[in-house]
């Protein structure tokens, strides 16, 4: 999406909101739930199976969770998150749900207009965020209940749709309709800005500084606030409603109709980042990987065969990742019948492999992808020996030029023990990486100190997604665990408070979701009572709560 040249702005006084939340997925939708009058408290009538826990929460139980300490009620908890309030919260809605349990929340919620916090969501779509792109006829990985967000069951926005009584997994398409949906029945939709595209978030003292944080430049000149006046130059700067002595500038531009660009400009007391993970695909670094036949999302793979590009005469698809998003790939081939070379770094027996950590039972397709990788291995393709990798261009190029035959795959049949059919036309490169794609559709493997070159029609780099903080100095790297390294989800999450949030390096900036590590739905929630118990608690000793509802600024 272009960044829009905001030479004028749309108001001489720009709005000031105490929170602006950037994105309008999960993250942003359960945030601005618990920061619209809804609070949590403990339901009298259940009873947690954590006995210590249990006492605790019955210690304060006239209190909302939210207004509680968050470190002593997750003290002790252990789950599948690092982040110690996601644990919290996750077991107060699914009690012991990594034990197979299916308990009710011991949680019930009541709505207080007077302990609002104003604030706006802004979304490149409609709510529900990166779920609105994402392919709508595979099935989610967490279960359906657990991908359901605070006051509205899942099973009853969606009745009647499951496939299979048996499963309660979802489709993207379902869970996407389900956030939509939330929004409106919850009342929310007077906090959300949608079509909205962020390309600035610019930082305010209260003093003698004015430091822009976008591309690390310093921003020259005087902005005014509906609450005040911040200035440069040593002026002394004044806001009614600051936080703490800083304010947030945030600018982009709204979509609308077409291609009509709407620049807005507000200041915020908070900004929290809620922008996910999927913004740019992690590349490989490869010669010819900007080739139009190299793509990096499983989206363009539906497309290409729902537009009749892709067939069984077709040369083989290339997915390279050992991923779920890839075995989404090479599922989505075998079942249109198409061939499928599968490449990937790891060791087939490897631990680490995502299809080691889950269960048979709940993810047959997985498990069915896993066990091709396993015995469709590669045996007996036309390969050239090199004793060591390949650094210039001409060797790839001329190792490229050699056609090879379609790779023979090393199970003879199509079925293996568990009586789950395989596909014949698979073929897996265990321990592999890409060394090249070339413009006449070849494609070069190394693995085993050999070079193996193929003709494919297209091929799919699926190795994960970092986000992308354009809009903050240096990319928001200074934010990361590791400042020297750029912000990954998995490798380098940002660096935060770990019962509020707030940045460590920024405070009044706040970050949940898989930008702090949490990438399921069902954990990033705990971000959410995090970031507004905080805030909750910091305004209300500001007298800040206030009821009314959002002015529209654009």
């Amino acid at each position: 999406m272009p960044l829009l040249e905001e030479t004028t702005l749309p108001q001489e006084h720009p709005p000031t909101f105490p929170v602006v939340i950037i994105g309008n997925g999960p993250s942003g939708i359960c945030l601005s739930y618990l920061l619209s009058g809804y609070k949590p408290y403990l339901d009298t009538a259940t009873v947690h199976p954590n006995p210590i826990l249990y006492r605790k929460l019955q210690e304060a139980k006239h209190l909302p969770i939210t207004e509680q300490d968050m470190e002593y009620l997750s003290e002790g908890l252990e789950g599948r998150s690092r982040n110690p309030v996601a644990v919290l919260f996750d077991t107060l809605l699914h009690p012991n749900a990594d034990f197979g349990y299916e308990f009710p929340p011991v949680l019930k919620w009541r709505k207080d207009k007077n302990q609002q916090i104003p604030h706006l969501v802004l979304g490149k779509g409609t709510p529900g965020g990166a779920w609105h792109a994402m392919e709508g006829s595979m099935l989610t990985v967490s279960l359906g209940i657990w991908m359901e967000l605070p006051g509205v069951n899942y099973r009853d926005l969606t009745n009647g749709q499951r496939r299979d009584v048996t499963s309660d997994r979802a489709t993207p398409e379902e869970i996407s309709s389900y956030y939509k949906d939330y929004v409106k029945l919850k009342g929310l939709q007077k906090n959300f800005v949608d079509n909205t595209y962020v390309t600035s978030v610019q930082k305010l003292f209260r003093g003698n500084e004015l430091d822009g944080l976008e591309n690390g430049q310093n921003d020259q000149r005087m902005v005014e606030g509906g609450n005040g006046r911040f200035e440069e130059n040593g002026k002394e700067c004044e806001n009614n409603g600051g936080g703490g002595g800083t304010l947030w500038e945030v600018r982009g531009y709204r979509q609308v109709q077409s291609d009509t660009h709407v620049p807005f400009s507000l200041f915020a007391e908070n900004v929290v980042l809620a922008t996910g993970a999927s913004d740019s695909p992690v590349r490989l670094g490869v010669e010819g990987e900007d080739l139009p036949f190299v793509f990096h999302s499983i989206s363009d793979l539906g497309l290409a065969v729902s537009q009749g590009k892709l067939d069984v005469n077709s040369d083989p698809v290339l997915v390279v990742g050992a991923g779920l998003s890839a075995a989404d790939a090479v599922l989505c081939a075998c079942n249109s019948n198409i061939r499928v070379l599968h490449a990937f770094r790891k060791n087939i027996d490897n631990q680490d492999l995502i299809f080691k950590q889950l269960p048979k039972t709940l993810y047959p397709e997985y498990h069915k992808v896993y066990n091709m990788m396993s015995s469709q291995t590669c045996t007996n393709v036309a390969s050239s020996s090199s004793s060591n990798r390949p650094q210039a261009v001409s060797i790839a190029t001329s190792v490229c030029a050699k056609m090879c035959p379609k790779p023979q795959f090393s199970a003879g049949s199509t079925t293996v023990d568990s009586g789950i059919t395989l596909f014949p036309d698979y073929t897996s490169f265990p321990e592999h990486c890409v060394i090249s794609f070339q413009s006449d559709m070849k494609c070069l493997l190394q693995g085993d100190n050999s070079l193996k070159a193929f003709k494919i029609s297209m091929a799919l780099i699926l190795i994960g997604t970092n986000p992308n903080l354009f809009f903050l100095k240096d990319q928001g790297q200074y934010l990361g665990q590791d400042p020297t390294r750029p912000i990954s989800c998995k490798q380098n999450p940002i660096d935060t408070n770990p019962y509020t949030f707030e940045c460590t390096k920024e405070p009044g900036l706040f970050a949940m979701g898989p930008l702090v590590g949490d990438n399921f739905v069902r954990f990033l929630k705990g971000g959410a009572l995090g970031i507004a118990s905080c805030l909750l608690k910091r305004l209300k000793k500001r007298d800040k709560l206030i009821s009314n509802g959002v002015k529209n600024f654009i």
